[in-house]
This record gives C-alpha cells, structure tokens and sequence, in this order.
C-alpha cells in the first residue's frame, strides 16, 4: 500500500525536514506486520514528494488476526491489507513520521508551524460509504477531496464499483494536522482496524484530533466508526472532547442534528415496491445540511458577484477555508469572538502566508459583532452563517446595526435553522432547540417578520431561500434571507 504526499512550498526539499527523513536516502522501518520503506521520488527546490509503501508480511499479518474474526480461516489466505490503506498504513505511519505528527523539527524549529500547500494521494482506500464518504470526512477540515471509485473489474463495466477509493486530497495545511487526519480518518473509512480496540485508543484519538476533531461536524461519527463503537469507549472519548470544545457532553454524545432525519415514510422509497427499495438502497447518501448550507452560500455569492466576502461568526472556519479554495473571491475575512476559535482558524493555516508587501487574501480576525469594527467595512457580502441564533435577543438589534447599519454591504446572506423542522429529528424532545447555545430558534413566519423589518429599516429588499430537503408541511431544515441593498 501506498501513500504520497507533495508539496510546492519554495524551498519545497524542506519537507525532509519537516519528516525527519532525507531525500536522498531510502529508509526501512520494520513493523511488527511487515515493513515501511520511506523515499522520495522527487526532490527538488520546486516540488518534493514523499512516499511511505508499506510491505506487509502476510504470515505476520495472519498472526495479527485473532481467531474471532468473522472471515478468520479465509481471511488467513484472502484480504485486501497488503494493498489497500487502512488501519495498518496509520499505524506505519505513527511509527515511522512520529515526531512529524508532533509537530516537532529540532533542526528547522519554525517549519512545523507553516502551513504548505499538499497533495495527498491514497490509490486504494477502503471507504464504506463510497466517495460521498471520504467527501464528508475530509472536506470540513478544509481540503478538496478526489475521490474516484475503483471499478470491481475494468473488463466488466457492468459489474460496477467495488468500495474501494483513488483519494487525492489537495490544501493548504500544517504537515502535523494533516498526518493526524489520515491517522484518525484511515481506519475510520475502512471501519475495521487489524488490532484490538483497548481503552488506550480514546487517548490516541484525542490526540491525534486534537486542534481539528472537536469541531469536525461528524465528530461523533468518527469517533464511533474509530472505536468501533464500544459505548463505554465512545462515551469517554466524547466527554474529552466535549471538554476540549468547552460545549456540553450530551452534545457530542449523538451525531450533529443538522444532518438530514432519516426517511420514515415507506412510499418515500421509490415506486415498484422491492424495486424501489433496491434503488433507494443503491443510491448514494445525501450530503449533510452543514455542507448543503455552504453549497447554498457560495452559489449565492457567485450570483451577486460578490469578490470581497467577510464571514461574520466564522467559528473555526470552514467558510472561509472553502472561500479560499475559490479564486473568484479576491478577498475573504474572517471573523469571530471566541479567541479559541480564531487560534484553530490559525492553525489550519487560514490566513495567507504574505509578507507585509502584500495584503493577505485571507485573514482571520477577533471581534465581537455587537460593537462597530472598521474592519467590517468595504465588502461586496456579509455572511452570518448559523450566527444569529446564538445571539440574546435584547443584543439582536446591536448586531442588526453594525452589520446592516454600519458595515453595509452590498448583499448580507443569513442562515439560521428553522424551528418548525425540529420535528422531523428522532429523539429531540418537544419544544427543544437544535444546540445548547441557541438562545432562540425562528419559524418561517418569524424569520421572514425579522427578515423584512430589518431590510425594510436599513434599505434592503430581501428574498428568501429554503436549504436542504423542502418538506410540504414543515419546510426546509435551514433558512436562509438573501438581503440586498437598495439603490441610494
């Protein structure tokens, strides 16, 4: 199995650095399953690459499996783990590049801290889940994800894929974070690990997803397919991290509520009975409403034509890291109260790296949007995404004026879940609210009462947008207002 990683970054041979290991030489690394072999294909001042194969034994292998594995006896003469990445590449990968995924370089101290531009190339990755999969895992920290399907058997196209991926995942990102994501997310997609899961694993996961788990918006999937969700893991695992996210453990305890509910209705399926659910069941997974939500931004953004864009709440910014990857936008800021937030958007390497001779195309700022800011000003857009509901309503009219009154950009897009929607989520209780830090949660008919105040008072016109599956009777999950200013 192989894996590949590429940087661009001048001089880009300093990744021999950043690995611990010198271009010049190919390296051997015995594991207790087979071997790790380390080299660089290329190495220039331009473009450097570095390759990790791993040589599995297979008689080691087979003495890794215990004999309560399922497929036990078959699996000892047939299965994929010599070429396909899983458990057994993260696990050469702690060994090999360890003080790597530290983040520690003894020799060069200040290139750990860097953000590079990566290609991160996996040419065969179980994935259960498809492609659809690997997006969901991976995009959310900010890469663009590549994910092409391996057919079953090219010479019988009709046979269809099998659930292995090509992952080619392309960003901008500290070399550490991303060691730790493949580390955590490997066995993830291939839900299975050739080891047995002991309580030591909760600590390796919150290390390993320190700085990027906590605020993924499918933490508690990962951390469930990463355990194998052994509950009383699963459960210690997500009381750390809601410890580390400062939210409540409760909150972490279930996959995010703004994922779409699960169809309940039999005719939902598909007509044609069997038939029916067999289509259901081959067609791919819809995307989550968090990812629905930023499609539905950045395509508004691009029908305003909007170039300058500040993210008004960014959180961790996962906005502004899919801005950044759009080269229309020609400048993005970002903007958030909680201090801690700000330092994650930091270290995902948010900001661009220019010298003061050059304005940065993407910056990340603190401030809170109750008072006015001058860095608020000069922006085609204004995004407050999911921003609103976490406003006290007494503080809701600060905010209303310094972005609408003070700031005012041409277009404010604002996105907050819809109340009347919270009735199609198993196990939220009646009269409930989505998170624990919502101070309030509109029906359509407040929103659009709020919606259609403000424009009117601050010379706008707005429009309404319905995001994610538009149930007859509820509406959609998301609402979204598209304000625009009027004419002055």
């Amino acid at each position: 199995m192989l894996l590949t990683i590429t940087t661009t970054a001048p001089p880009a041979s300093d990744l021999g650095f950043l690995l611990h290991k010198h271009p010049d030489r190919v390296q051997a690394f015995g594991q207790s399953f087979g071997t790790a072999h380390v080299f660089y294909p290329e190495a220039g001042e331009d473009r450097c690459t570095a390759a990790l194969l791993l040589d599995v034994d297979p008689v080691a292998l087979v003495r890794t499996r215990g004999k309560g594995t399922p497929d036990f006896s078959l699996g000892q003469y047939v299965n994929d783990r010599p070429y396909a990445a899983s458990s057994l590449l993260a696990s050469a990968m702690a060994g090999t590049f360890r003080t790597a995924m530290r983040g520690r370089c003894d020799a060069r101290p200040e290139l750990p801290g860097r953000a590079l531009p990566l290609e991160i190339v996996l040419p065969a990755l179980p994935c259960r889940g498809g492609p659809d999969q690997a997006e969901r895992f991976f995009a959310p920290l900010g890469w663009r994800v590549d994910a092409a399907p391996v057919p079953l058997d090219p010479e019988f196209p009709e046979w269809g894929d099998s659930r292995y991926v090509t992952l080619r995942l392309t960003g901008e990102a500290r070399l550490a974070d991303a060691l730790n994501q493949l580390y955590v997310l490997l066995p993830v997609l291939d839900e299975a690990k050739h080891y047995w899961i002991a309580p030591d694993e909760v600590d390796k996961l919150i290390r390993a997803g320190e700085g990027w788990l906590a605020d993924h918006p499918d933490r508690a999937a990962i951390t469930r397919r990463y355990l194998a969700n052994r509950r009383s893991l699963v459960r210690a695992a997500l009381g750390r991290l809601a410890d580390a996210d400062g939210a409540p453990e409760d909150e972490l305890d279930r996959d995010p509520l703004d994922e779409e509910p699960p169809v309940t209705d039999p005719t939902a399926a598909g007509p044609g009975g069997a038939a029916g659910d067999e289509e259901a069941r081959a067609a791919p997974p819809p995307a989550p409403l968090a990812e629905r939500r930023i499609r539905a931004v950045l395509e508004t953004l691009h029908a305003e034509r909007a170039r300058r864009v500040i993210d008004l709440g960014c959180g961790t910014g996962k906005l502004v890291a899919r801005l950044k990857q759009d080269d229309r936008f020609e400048k993005i800021v970002g903007v958030d109260v909680s201090y801690r937030a700000v330092q994650i958007a930091h270290r995902r390497g948010l900001p661009d790296p220019y010298g003061s001779d050059r304005e940065p195309r993407v910056e990340i700022h603190q401030s809170a949007l109750t008072y006015t800011d001058e860095r608020f000003r000069g922006y085609d857009a204004a995004v407050l995404m999911e921003v609103v509901e976490h406003v006290d309503p007494p503080r809701l009219g600060a905010v209303e004026r310094v972005v609408f009154g003070d700031a005012r950009p041409q277009v404010v897009i604002v996105t907050t879940p819809n109340a009347e929607y919270n009735v199609r989520y198993e196990g939220l209780a009646p009269g409930a609210m989505r998170h624990s830090d919502h101070r309030f949660e509109w029906t359509r008919a407040e929103f659009e009462e709020w919606a259609g105040r403000v424009a009117a008072g601050f010379g706008y016109r707005v429009r309404y947008v319905p995001v994610g599956d538009d149930d007859p009777e509820v509406g959609a999950p998301t609402q979204m207002g598209v304000f625009t200013k009027e004419a002055e």
